[in-house]
């Protein structure tokens, strides 16, 4: 390996230049700023590389995290490579030495759409950190040629094509040629004694892509492994040979079609089925992966949990647990108990929610056409596992709720409850959801094995979204207490005697106003809507969803609408509600969201007396890159879940890391960032999670609520916008109101005021803007990741 010089700046003109001539075949006269784009970061690449290949001779022999998510939603990787390395004003230096600006290069790059929402984003914050770390942790990710879609809107609706971004020189993928395994499906098993065959009908072959992520402040890499899916050497030779070459290329498209779409639908049976065979793909390709790994530096499988973990982010890879249960079982020929012994040891399992409908069941007659072996071993822990918890002495009810696999017409595999039994550590994502997951999720598990949950409140990448995203702010901080807080997030603290300093407040308005201002240009350009400049911007961008309760939100607008007709609106700062986000293709309420987000908007822009008041913009396409932008320009943060059914929350951690001021329920990671901020520095609204479970008790009457003149003129008012909202209407009466809109109208209305009332008194909100920033420190991904690494991967004392 040749050493790198010293000079990194000199090393990167070197690599750029070499790459602009040898592997792009240009000369700087024909240079153009995809050339500077792609010949740049392929010189940021192979520094990293030489990091790798560093950490590699070092960390043999240790033990080896492998982070298994379907979702790594990593955004642009130029800007944050360049700043994690601290070479982004050397390479901005070497750019403008043949003539081309950094800022153009940044615009070239495509979001890499390898995620949608905040399980892919937290993934790749956690990335972020576990090379500022200098952990040997590995991503384990499928490499989607497309993403999930691509947001448009026609007449307020919203429309969906292909996020094809995986196309031409994308220079951060390292092709790995010589990690391919095969993953098999169908077929059938055969029993001899005690040992069993899987004669499988289908092989499909998974190689390796690598993406690097560096540290900051420190020699640490991070590798994130992305399988692709190609078909196998033999896959339709026989076709072939016999002249049948439509049915051989057929064949090859069904193969490769596994790694082809993030989350293809699940209301048919084909996207079911494909959804089932992505996971079992990246979760059977890691594991081979990580075994190969571990016998090329040790011999005896006794010794793979003290060298290899495997943390599932959420329930989506948990057919991993089976797929490690037969390779040691099966191919290593290991006695049923050790082999069983060792998966245990080798799992853990994060959940991301107790909402029944979204914890994963696999219908038994798809998983066992598919993965006959899996579903036996399936079987075969569950009835050991009943078995153990009828000598305990559960009752049979309890037993029944246990059981991995749930009765019914059709019989269903409980993906969450084969994740607890399999793995050794469970954890929630904020305190109040991991005490709901201990209580009303899995009691009878947490009955049996208390020590085997905890809590791991969410973090997020501050390098990404304060210092790559906010840089402005960044500046300024950095002027205050210097710089070290960029590897020690909880020097932040240090910011709260700039709460009163007047210079200091001055040039943090400045910094904000900026921001604003590339926001308003972003939204002039998408949705040809001009913005006052003085224009105070709360907002709500996140996936769209009844329990996120963006209706809540807009039911509150409609009011506001009515009262300025009427002449008792009492405001006169102008305010604009900013909305973004995806809903689920299949998702109609939610689809039918967004319909109604662009009447209000459409009906706000052609009435002048509301427009001079309020103005509604829902920007398309939400992304990571077009997140950085939202966060930093922002005045308050939506975060209005109804109590109980958000586990966290990353999106309220990023407002609150660039000074703004959370408005929401005491939901998810709310909680703990009113612990961190203090009561005056966050505004809290509606009911809690034992006051809505108290109402559910006494028999929750949403239709005698609406009865109330002003909730009538608001349902009368969005019905009039469009016949189709009555669906909303029905909704929130007849149908029960599932998620307490109007229980919770009329606090959230009520604070809303009061915020419109202080945020007037600029002094003090701009001091409640530097306190939330100062208080972040908690939410950093270093710290969550940490305690990962110290109480469930055991890999730090």
């Amino acid at each position: 390996m040749i050493p790198l010089s010293t000079d990194l700046k000199s090393e990167l003109k070197t690599g750029f230049q070499r790459h602009l001539n040898y592997s792009l075949g240009r000369s700087l006269d024909e240079l153009t700023p995809t050339d500077a784009y792609i010949s740049l970061s392929l010189a940021l690449r192979d520094l990293m590389m030489h990091r790798l290949i560093v950490k590699r001779r070092k960390s043999r022999h240790h033990k080896r995290v492998y982070y298994l998510s379907m979702e790594f939603l990593m955004g642009k990787m130029l800007n944050t490579a360049l700043v994690n390395m601290n070479l982004r004003g050397e390479a901005k230096e070497i750019l403008e030495e043949f003539g081309c600006r950094l800022d153009d290069l940044l615009s070239i790059e495509p979001d890499a759409a390898l995620g949608n929402g905040g399980l892919g984003r937290l993934a790749a914050c956690f990335l972020d950190s576990m090379a500022h770390l200098d952990y040997a942790c590995i991503g384990a990710g499928l490499c989607y040629e497309f993403g999930l879609f691509k947001q448009s809107f026609k007449d307020g609706a919203q429309q969906e094509s292909p996020d094809v971004w995986l196309t031409g020189n994308y220079p951060w993928l390292i092709d790995r040629h010589d990690k391919r395994y095969e993953i098999r499906f169908g077929g059938h098993t055969h029993r001899d004694g005690n040992k069993t065959d899987w004669h499988s009908s289908e092989t499909v072959m998974a190689r390796a892509r690598d993406m690097l992520i560096p540290g900051n402040g420190s020699a640490g890499i991070a590798m994130l492994r992305l399988w692709w899916a190609e078909h196998s050497a033999d896959f339709g030779l026989d076709y072939f040979q016999h002249g049948d070459y439509i049915r051989a290329m057929a064949d090859q498209v069904h193969s490769e079609s596994i790694s082809k779409v993030l989350y293809p639908s699940d209301n048919n049976l084909k996207g079911l089925e494909l959804r089932l065979r992505q996971e079992y793909f990246l979760a059977s390709a890691t594991i081979q992966d990580a075994i190969a790994a571990f016998k090329h530096e040790e011999g005896d499988l006794s010794l793979l949990p003290d060298r290899v973990f495997f943390q599932l982010n959420d329930t989506h890879p948990a057919v991993a647990i089976a797929e490690m249960q037969r390779i040691l079982v099966d191919i290593e020929l290991l006695p049923w108990d050790k082999a069983w012994q060792i998966t245990r040891s080798c799992m853990g399992y994060t959940n991301h929610t107790i909402m029944p409908e979204a914890l994963e069941k696999w219908n038994l007659d798809l998983f066992g056409r598919l993965l006959p072996r899996h579903l036996e071993i399936i079987y075969d822990i569950n009835f050991q596992f009943l078995k153990d918890l009828h000598q305990q002495g559960f009752s049979e009810e309890e037993i029944a709720r246990a059981s991995i696999i749930e009765e019914g017409h059709p019989k269903r595999i409980r993906m969450a409850a084969l994740s607890v039994v399999g793995s050794s550590a469970v954890n929630g994502v904020s305190a109040l959801h991991s005490e709901l997951v201990k209580t009303r999720l899995f009691p009878e598990y947490a009955k049996l094995w208390p020590q085997k949950f905890s809590n791991k409140t969410n973090g997020i990448a501050f390098r990404r979204w304060l210092v790559a995203a906010n840089p402005g702010l960044t500046a300024l901080i950095n002027d205050a207490i210097g710089t070290k807080w960029h590897n020690d997030h909880t020097l932040l603290k240090d910011l709260p005697p700039m709460r009163g300093d007047a210079s200091f407040q001055g040039r943090w308005q400045e910094v904000r106003q900026q921001n604003k201002l590339l926001l308003h240009e972003i939204i002039r350009e998408r949705n040809h809507i001009t913005l006052p400049t003085e224009t105070f911007f709360d907002v709500h961008v996140k996936r769209i969803h009844e329990y996120k309760r963006q209706l809540l939100n807009l039911l509150r607008i409609s009011r506001i609408c009515l009262d300025i007709l009427a002449g008792t609106y009492k405001h006169e700062r102008h305010r604009t509600f900013i909305f973004a986000g995806k809903a689920a293709p299949g998702y109609h309420r939610a689809k039918l969201m967004i319909r109604l987000a662009h009447a209000l908007s459409s009906y706000i822009e052609k009435n002048p007396l509301i427009r001079k008041r309020i103005q509604l913009v829902f920007l398309p396409n939400f992304s990571v890159s077009l997140a950085e932008r939202i966060y930093p320009a922002s005045d308050l943060s939506e975060q209005i879940s109804t109590a109980g059914t958000e586990a966290s929350g990353t999106g309220n951690m990023k407002f609150m890391l660039n000074g703004v001021v959370t408005f929401g329920t005491l939901d998810g990671a709310n909680i703990e960032i009113g612990e961190e901020v203090g009561e005056g520095n966050i505004y809290i609204f509606g009911k809690t999670v034992e006051e809505l479970r108290q109402l559910h008790l006494e028999g929750y009457n949403p239709v005698e609520l609406a009865r109330r003149s002003d909730l009538r003129e608001i349902f009368d008012f969005i019905e009039l916008l469009h016949a189709d909202f009555r669906e909303f209407t029905d909704a929130l009466t007849y149908q029960g109101d599932g998620y307490y809109h109007l229980a919770d109208f009329d606090s959230y209305w009520q604070v809303q005021e009061q915020i419109m009332v202080d945020y007037e008194n600029t002094t003090s909100w701009v001091a409640k803007g530097i306190t939330n920033t100062a208080c972040s420190g908690k939410f950093s991904s270093d710290r969550t990741v940490q305690q990962y690494a110290r109480e469930i991967w055991h890999i730090i004392e």
